[in-house]
């Protein structure tokens, strides 16, 4: 999996996030409980949770849109809280676009400047200028006349984004910016997002439930579940050190099974190895990834698994089994399928990376 390794971020204060004990409920529904986290200047920081976590109330906490019912944000000096939406400089693009469909591209993206009181208006060659430079800085020069029917929904998308960035905004918000785009335009738009951001020069928050896009875009990710922040960290530090089993299962495709740990030696069914650094002693749940196995023969040493069906596809391998009576789902790479994996045999597995935690 590609993922940014560090946050190579400005450690200034000048447009950080620093979000305190925020907690907010919709009558007995908490949806954010005691949440605490901080983003730096130009830092881009991805909310990733699945649906009902509490990123996008956390994200409407910051636009405004929702009042908490305790805690406090400040961005740079200033209690962010206390501002008026207007005041706050703040940037939303939304999953479903939210274009006015009677205005032209160059329209829409002037909208947050055209609306503005008289002693606040730019020109209108200012206007035309800056809408001029968003236009090339999203891709789309050319496409001024059009109307969002006459995009594709890659265009329009990014036409909310240069409608977000007109406004000279501090902070960008993005709440599944990419959800209603179908997958080869997540993975263009991504790349190209990312970029724009580092052009930008914006702190971003960006709430997806995709983790492979979490991992990919931010400097830092905000692991939330159930209104709670699980873990934050790099996409290095939480995808090679996740902090609960809910973290290593919710970032990728994960082997789970029952073990016990004594005396720095981990037991998994009939194998024995050594413990990995800091397992907890007594009963204990291991995880790993599917494609971190090592493969043998079924009278040498691991963990058996009964094959029981094959799926090749060039070089990668899946390889649907059994350990212990429980199905798991393993991988394999090269040109040739390991030693005895064919559906009815047997073989041994050894988990390469086992992460390991106390039984709840």
């Amino acid at each position: 999996m590609n993922f940014r390794q560090a946050d190579g971020t400005n450690s200034s204060s000048a447009n950080a996030l620093e979000i305190r004990g925020i907690s907010k409920a919709f009558g007995r529904f908490p949806a954010l409980k005691n949440v605490s986290l901080q983003a730096k200047d130009k830092e881009f920081l991805a909310l990733l949770g699945p649906s009902g976590s509490g990123k996008t109330t956390l994200l409407r906490v910051l636009a405004g849109l929702e009042q908490p019912d305790a805690g406090e944000v400040r961005f740079g000096d200033e209690d962010f809280l206390a501002l008026p939406v207007r005041r706050r400089k703040v940037g939303m693009v939304f999953q479903h676009y939210a274009l006015f469909r009677h205005m032209t591209v160059a329209q829409n993206i002037a909208f947050g400047l055209t609306v503005r009181k008289r002693s606040e208006k730019p020109s209108k060659s200012e206007i035309a200028d800056r809408v001029a430079h968003l236009l090339q800085l999203v891709q789309l020069e050319g496409l001024d006349k059009r109307f969002p029917s006459q995009l594709s929904g890659g265009q329009r998308q990014r036409v909310a984004l240069a409608r977000a960035l007109a406004i000279e905004p501090k902070m960008l918000l993005l709440d599944e910016p990419f959800g209603a785009l179908d997958a080869q335009v997540r993975r263009e738009l991504r790349r190209w997002l990312r970029e724009l951001h580092d052009r930008a020069g914006v702190t971003t928050v960006f709430v997806t439930h995709d983790q492979e896009e979490a991992l990919d875009l931010a400097d830092r990710v905000a692991i939330l579940k159930d209104g709670q922040l699980i873990q934050l960290g790099t996409p290095n530090e939480v995808y090679e050190h996740p902090a609960t089993p809910f973290v290593y299962d919710f970032l990728g495709q994960a082997c789970r099974m029952p073990g016990v740990v004594a005396g720095g030696r981990l037991t998994i069914g009939d194998w024995d190895s050594a413990a990995p650094a800091g397992a907890p002693e007594g009963p204990v749940e291991v995880f790993f990834r599917p494609d971190e196995v090592e493969f043998a023969p079924a009278d040498g040493q691991g963990l058996v698994a009964d094959v029981r069906g094959v799926a090749q596809r060039g070089p990668d391998v899946r390889i649907d089994g059994l350990i212990g009576g429980e199905p798991v789902e393993l991988q394999a790479h090269g040109p040739s399928l390991p030693q005895g994996v064919s559906p009815g045999q047997s073989v041994r597995i050894k988990p390469l990376r086992p992460q390991v935690y106390a039984a709840g």
